[in-house]
């Protein structure tokens, strides 16, 4: 059995509802279609979380408005029969009459999980009324029903096992099923969510539960590319990565795939495909335990970063020193992603500034504390295995005429990375694709 995901892209309309459903029964095989929301119902979703927030009635209910006409609209393009159509109309009412309900009630994180997941709620349904209408069986099941995080907020991985297993194996459930990315319940039975990009996390811990034969994630790109398309010219598809080199990339900004999904899939050791929905021909970009192509692949970057210098004298020669700095960042619950130490000061990197003053704070009992924001971090991502040579000097040698603020090599085989200016983050990554990718292929 595979499972397949669809971005919000691919489901955006009717059309693409449509061309979806052509494509998942094609053939007889068994799989699981995960769903996002249809592109633009998250974001409207949360607009109108944040006016119930700040009790602004009215503009909430006119957004309310707005997203239930063009849903109509979608109906009358998606079915061809006046019975289909009329119940997606029935349905899509009781949809917004639960949205409308929260007007004259206080509104929480809780109730604000309820109105995002209605989203995936809406677009699952109208694939499973779609699919019914055109003769093809199929089952529509609820990722509240097996989907589960724990009080960390981490997937229960026995829970989700236990109960899609339940799920499955029910006599009426069909080849094809459909369910929901995104949405789970929480360790109070409370509906959550899996946070933004959620969907290719569901994908990967559906498929690591069934242990499926290979988890694809559609979107309306191509596959990972070798560099940004959104600020560098002329990139290409890459074809092969390994599990460790897709994560790296996810992580350092690669938009294509959530940095989460890759782990429940390496666990099990499941091939990830990442293909264009709108170019189902495309062979994409395959993810697996190793890849064969041993070299530079690919370059990603993050942005939004501030880099923390502590100096201290009291760190020559001490031990417990950089404990006590990663302490501070534990209390608020900060990850950090790149370290460069020396033997009077540690340099650090976060990309979460929620908790930056009190932070700064706790650090100054420690030393001198210097913080540079509007940063990014380039990462340069292939086989940098220490065995190798040359690499490192490539790369370093492609951003000479860069402003580097850190280095990070070391930490792993699969990636350099280097702190800049946000501003010159554009020249670092078309340096890189014109001095030191093009001269891979």
């Amino acid at each position: 059995m595979k499972v397949l995901k669809f971005g919000g892209t691919s489901v955006g309309s009717a059309d693409r509802i449509q061309g979806v459903a052509n494509l998942i029964s094609s053939d007889n095989q068994p799989k699981i279609v995960v769903l996002s929301a249809m592109s633009g119902t998250t974001n409207t979703l949360v607009d109108i979380s944040n006016c119930l927030y700040r009790n602004e009635k009215q503009k909430a209910l006119d957004i309310i408005q707005n997203l239930e006409v063009n849903y109509y609209i979608t109906v009358t393009e998606l079915f061809k029969t006046e019975a289909f159509i009329r119940e997606g109309k029935d349905f899509i009412q009781t949809v917004f009459t639960y949205l409308r309900s929260f007007i004259n009630k206080d509104f929480y994180p809780l109730q604000e999980k309820a109105v995002l997941a209605q989203g995936e709620i809406m677009s699952t349904t109208l694939m499973h009324y779609y699919l019914e209408e055109c003769g093809i069986p199929n089952t529509l099941l609820s990722a509240l029903e097996y989907m589960r995080i724990d009080k960390d907020c981490e997937p229960d991985y026995f829970y989700i096992q236990q109960n899609l297993k339940r799920e499955l194996d029910k006599p009426a459930t069909q080849s094809l099923i459909i369910t929901q990315g995104f949405i789970c319940r929480n360790a109070y039975g409370e509906i959550d969510n899996l946070k933004r990009g959620g969907s290719d996390y569901s994908a990967a811990l559906v498929g690591a539960a069934i242990k499926a034969a290979e988890i694809q994630i559609r979107t309306d790109i191509d596959g990972f590319h070798n560099n940004d398309p959104r600020i560098v010219e002329n990139t290409k598809a890459i074809r092969h990565l390994s599990f460790d080199e897709a994560a790296e990339l996810a992580y350092f900004g690669a938009k294509i795939l959530h940095p989460s999904s890759v782990q429940p899939a390496k666990k099990e050791n499941i091939p990830v495909r990442l293909k264009n929905t709108l170019c189902p021909q495309d062979e994409g970009t395959l993810i697996t335990k190793e890849s064969p192509v041993k070299n530079i692949k690919a370059v990603a970057a993050k942005s939004g970063i501030t880099a923390i210098k502590i100096k201290s004298t009291n760190m020559l020669l001490a031990y417990g020193f950089l404990r006590k700095i990663f302490e501070v960042f534990e209390a608020w619950k900060t990850p950090i992603d790149m370290i460069a130490t020396s033997e009077v000061a540690v340099s650090l990197t976060i990309d979460c500034t929620d908790h930056l003053e009190n932070i700064v704070k706790d650090l100054e009992k420690y030393g001198m504390v210097e913080i540079d924001q509007n940063m990014a971090i380039v990462c340069i991502v292939g086989d940098f295995a220490a065995t190798k040579s040359g690499l490192d000097a490539q790369v370093l040698k492609a951003l000479e005429e860069v402003p580097l603020r850190m280095i990070s090599y070391g930490g792993s085989e699969h990636n350099i990375s280097v702190l800049v200016k946000e501003e010159d983050k554009k020249k670092a990554m078309t340096d890189l694709s014109n001095k030191l990718l093009a001269c891979q292929d």
